[in-house]
């Protein structure tokens, strides 16, 4: 890690700027003030143009192209700061079990250290400890792991000064920090909420593997305080960059509800189906657009089929076309169990189409303003959300002035805004 490195803060999405009166954007120092960090004045630290000498950027994701957000996330901001002149390398440690596309070949040099996913980790218990077999692979499995991290070392020796290694997902963190980051600023990420990774297994290791790197960012100030909290005081918050802001924004005419998201359990399809079984028997000439793939679709269609659903419920599968899909649709719901800053939100406002949520995150309730430009209703409340999807589905006026107010507050999320903020504390760290 940077050796001249500051103490600790937190990233999750907390506060307002007063640089920049933006919702969620950090000062110059990426701190929230509850951290007690200096504030340090807007616009200080460089500001490499394309025709600039830039850093070195390198990206280490679990792999280059899984399915989800966090990928999405990694080639969007790869793509942002080689256009600001920087140097961007994508790294993942394994290859994707599902995989998205990357939309063509990226401009920047993209790597996977293994060739095949890397072995598992297994609880150690007693018994295992002194297993000869059980020692035998976890060795060769470390074994395995130092030697892919001489490969990190080797692209970080070779970066040249102010490099900046930007951890995406804690599991990548495992392998960098056996890395010789020496001279390089090392930024650790989590992109969901503080509350649904203490209900994983990744708590434990965010608190481990990330409790020395330079800044640990989440998207909340919320979160970020809550990280703290737990003696993690190098944590930071950094909002998700708006993916896009269509030209042309949603009619709002069609009769079309749109969710789009991975079908596995945190994105709790399960539970939108429950919520339009309520909703669809008011509103009959409505149709339900679910986007998206993923392990559970065959349970999912067999609980669509099971509430009497077929006919009211399309299942559009991936899309390449996310504002055609968003545009085609006069609301937007997300039932999810847990989420960071949901890029699907923000893109679905950027379309100016009004948004219900279940309220599972701080990251929900910082893009959405209740009542004003979306409705929320308690996690896990399908009868509230169903309450929420019906006052949007029967109102057309209230759908578009909550529609054309997301799409002009959603800009404070603007691309230009966060890369800035980035850079911003980019300098800072190296100082």
């Amino acid at each position: 890690m940077n050796e001249q490195r500051m103490p600790a803060e937190a990233p999750v999405l907390p506060g307002t700027s007063e640089v920049s009166g933006m919702p969620g954007v950090p000062d110059a120092s990426g701190v929230p003030e509850s951290a007690g960090k200096p504030a340090v004045a807007g616009g200080a630290g460089p500001r490499p143009g394309p025709d600039a000498t830039g850093r070195d950027i390198f990206f280490v994701s679990n792999s280059v192209d899984e399915l989800g957000g966090v990928t999405s996330w990694s080639h969007q901001m790869a793509r942002l700061f080689a256009a600001r002149g920087h140097r961007v390398q994508v790294v993942g440690i394994g290859p994707a079990e599902e995989r998205q596309s990357l939309g063509g070949e990226p401009a920047y040099p993209v790597l996977t250290l293994y060739d095949a996913p890397p072995p598992k980790v297994r609880p150690v218990t007693f018994g295992s400890r002194f297993n000869p077999v059980e020692r035998r692979r976890r060795g060769a499995r470390e074994a395995g792991m130092r030697e892919q991290a001489e490969k990190l070392s080797a692209l970080f020796r070779a970066a040249g000064p102010g490099a900046v290694v930007i951890v995406t997902q804690v599991w990548a963190m495992e392998w960098v920090t056996l890395a010789d980051t020496a001279g390089a600023t090392v930024i650790g990420m989590s992109h969901e909420s503080y509350a649904y990774s203490r209900d994983s297994s990744r708590f434990r290791r965010v608190q481990r593997f990330y409790r020395d790197v330079d800044r640990m960012l989440v998207l909340t100030q919320e979160d970020a305080d809550l990280w703290i909290r737990q003696g993690l005081d190098n944590t930071g918050f950094m909002p998700n960059p708006l993916p896009f802001m269509p030209d042309e924004p949603s009619p709002r005419t069609a009769k079309v509800v749109t969710s789009m998201g991975r079908l596995t359990d945190q994105k709790g399809i399960d539970m939108l189906l429950d919520t339009w079984a309520e909703v669809a028997p008011r509103h009959p000439d409505w149709t339900l657009h679910i986007y998206g793939a993923g392990e559970d679709e065959e349970m999912l269609r067999a609980q669509c089929t099971a509430l009497g659903l077929d006919g009211s419920v399309e299942w559009r599968g991936r899309t390449g076309d996310v504002p055609g899909a968003l545009r085609a649709g006069s609301v937007f719901v997300q039932s999810s169990r847990g989420e960071g800053l949901p890029l699907a939100l923000m893109e679905a406002m950027a379309a100016a189409v009004p948004c219900a949520a279940f309220d599972c995150a701080p990251g929900v309730r910082e893009i959405i303003r209740d009542g004003e430009d979306g409705l929320l209703a308690a996690p896990g409340n399908t009868g509230e959300l169903a309450r929420r999807l019906d006052t949007l589905m029967s109102d057309r006026e209230l759908r578009d002035r909550m529609g054309e107010l997301a799409r002009e507050r959603v800009r404070r999320f603007s691309t230009e805004e966060v890369v800035r903020r980035w850079e911003e504390l980019f300098a800072f760290l190296e100082r």
